[in-house]
């Protein structure tokens, strides 16, 4: 999955939130946290967290200080001279 269609998907759940909105302000259902203003500032910080999100897992993936596997294979590049 790419980070633009991770983005297509944050602003399809802002559309959704935005029609529930919507939807609640027909059958006369009103929250005061609940508006077109928290919505817009959801969608951001989740925008904002999706290229967060994506380099924190490439830098989980790509250490060798997190795992004690990763410690393991580290050990043998070091021994075999690839690292």
């Amino acid at each position: 999955m790419t980070v633009d269609k991770l983005k297509q998907y944050v602003a399809l759940f802002g559309g959704w939130l935005s029609a529930v909105l919507l939807f609640l302000g027909t059958i006369n259902i009103k929250f005061e946290w609940f508006n077109v203003a928290s919505i817009d500032a959801f969608v951001v910080v989740l925008g904002a967290s999706v290229p967060f999100v994506i380099a924190g897992y490439g830098v989980w993936k790509n250490t060798y200080l997190v795992k004690k596997q990763a410690r393991k294979q580290e050990e043998a590049l070091k021994r075999q001279g690839l690292k």
